[in-house]
C-alpha cells in the first residue's frame, strides 16, 4: 500500500521555503512531493528496517528527502564514546605542539576571527545498502581551519595535525604479548598539506542554527569530500607533531582491505579511509498516477560529475537530471529520472554515476575482492511493485 504523504506533509518540519529562497533555491527545484503524488514503497526494504534514533546512532530515512539540506534533528550521527556534555561557558579549543603561539580559544574568540559558510554533504564510511541512511547534506557556518593554524604559527618540522574530540573511553591497547587498558580520546589526523589547505573547516552551526549535542556542539571539524569519521565532533584540541599518529580510529578501525591481481598473483592492500568513493543510490520512487519519478543521491569527493544514469530491469542506461540546487562542489547531488509508462509487476531500478576523470561507479561484483564492509560504493539495485 502506498504511503499517502502529501507535499504539505513532507515540507512540514523541514527547512522553511522562505529560508531556502534566501539561498537562491526556487521551490520547483525541491524534491518534495508534488500535489497528488504518492510514494511507491520499495519491496526489498527489510521488515525490521528501523530509523528510530538510538542513543549512539541516528539514521536518516532517505525516502523523506525534501530539499537540498538535511534538517539538523534528522542529520545522521554515529560515534564510539557516546555524547559528551561540553559546557559552552568553559569551552576552549586548544592548539598545541609545534606552533609558535599555543592557543586556548573560546567559541566567541573563534567567531571574532570571521564567519563564512560551507555547503557539504557526507556519509559514514559504513553507509551501505539497504538503508543508506548514514548520509546527509548541510549548510555549515564557521571558519577555515587554516585561519586558526595561521594565527598559531605552524613550525617547519610539523607533519601531522591531530584532532581530538571531547569524547573518550577505555581502550585495550595490544603490543605483541602485552595488553594495556588506557583512557583515550577519539582522535583523527591530517597531513600538513591537507590541514594547511583551504578546505578543512571548523563549524559551529548547521543550517544557521548552533550545533546540537548529536552534531558535535560546540565545534566540529569538517573535511569536505571525506568520509564522516574525519569530521571530528566536540573538537577540543588540535595537536601538531612531527611523528605519525597511530590512534585506534586512525590506524586500525577505519581501514579497507582490497585484493588486486598483480602478475597473476593476488596481492592484498590495506588503505586508510579518507576521501569518499564515487557513489549514487536511489532514495525514493513516486507517482501521480500516470508517471513515475525516481529521486536519487550522489556522494563523492568533490570531483565534478559527468553523468548519472538509471536502468530499469535489464534495459539500457538512461540519463537522469541533476538538481541545480545541489551543484555546490561538496554538496550531495540530488538527481531525478522520469519513468514513463511502466508495466505492471515487480521492477528493478539502479543508478550509476560517472565523474569527469573517467571513474564509473562499480557494481557489487567489481568489489568482490574488497573484504571490509567500509567504503561500499557499489551500484545498489532497488525493487518496486507497479500495480
Amino acid at each position: 500500500m502506498m504511503n499517502k504523504r502529501t507535499r504539505r506533509d513532507i515540507l512540514k518540519g523541514s527547512l522553511a521555503l522562505a529560508g531556502l529562497s534566501v539561498f537562491g533555491i526556487p521551490e520547483w527545484a525541491l524534491p518534495a512531493l508534488a500535489q497528488g503524488e504518492t510514494v511507491v514503497p520499495f519491496t526489498d526494504l527489510p521488515a525490521n528496517a528501523n530509523f528510530t534514533p538510538a542513543p549512539d546512532r541516528r539514521t536518516f530515512d532517505i525516502r523523506k528527502i525534501d530539499g537540498p539540506f538535511t534538517p539538523k534533528d534528522q542529520f545522521f550521527t554515529t560515534q564510539h564514546y557516546g555524547h559528551p556534555d561540553v559546557d559552552l561557558a568553559t569551552y576552549r579549543l586548544k592548539v598545541t605542539g609545534l606552533v609558535d603561539h599555543p592557543k586556548s580559544l573560546s567559541l566567541d574568540e573563534l567567531k571574532k576571527m570571521g564567519s563564512t559558510e560551507l555547503i557539504a554533504g557526507f556519509e559514514c564510511s559504513g553507509n551501505r545498502r539497504p538503508l543508506q541512511g548514514l548520509s546527509g547534506n548541510g549548510r555549515w557556518t564557521g571558519i577555515p581551519l587554516k585561519t586558526v593554524l595561521d594565527s598559531a604559527g605552524v613550525k617547519a618540522p610539523a607533519r601531522e595535525f591531530v584532532f581530538f574530540g571531547a569524547d573518550h573511553g577505555e581502550e585495550e591497547v595490544e603490543f605483541r604479548t602485552q595488553k594495556y587498558k588506557l583512557d583515550q580520546q577519539f582522535g583523527r589526523s591530517l597531513t600538513r598539506e591537507k590541514a594547511m589547505s583551504n578546505e578543512p573547516f571548523l563549524a559551529w552551526a548547521l543550517n544557521s542554527e548552533p550545533l546540537t549535542k548529536h552534531q558535535g556542539s560546540p565545534l566540529r571539524l569538517l573535511v569536505p569530500g571525506w568520509y564522516g569519521v574525519a569530521n571530528v565532533k566536540w573538537l577540543s584540541q588540535i595537536h601538531i607533531q612531527e611523528e605519525q599518529f597511530l590512534g585506534k580510529f586512525q590506524a586500525r578501525w577505519y581501514r579497507t582491505v582490497r585484493g588486486e591481481m598483480i602478475d597473476g598473483e593476488m596481492k592484498w592492500n590495506e588503505t586508510a579511509v579518507t576521501h569518499m568513493q564515487l557513489k549514487s543510490f536511489i532514495a525514493r520512487v513516486t507517482t501521480d498516477g500516470t508517471r513515475y519519478k525516481v529521486l536519487g543521491v550522489v556522494l563523492n569527493d568533490g570531483t565534478p560529475i559527468k553523468s548519472v544514469d538509471v536502468r530499469i530491469d535489464e534495459g539500457p542506461w538512461q540519463p537522469a537530471t541533476l538538481d541545480p540546487s545541489t551543484k555546490a562542489k561538496y554538496s550531495w547531488k540530488l538527481f531525478t529520472f522520469m519513468w514513463e509508462r511502466p508495466t505492471s509487476g515487480e521492477h528493478t531500478l539502479v543508478s550509476r554515476v560517472s565523474d569527469v576523470t573517467g571513474k564509473v561507479q562499480p557494481t557489487e561484483k567489481d568489489l568482490e575482492n574488497k573484504k571490509s564492509f567500509l567504503e561500499d560504493n557499489s551500484q545498489h539495485p532497488r525493487k518496486v511493485m507497479i500495480s
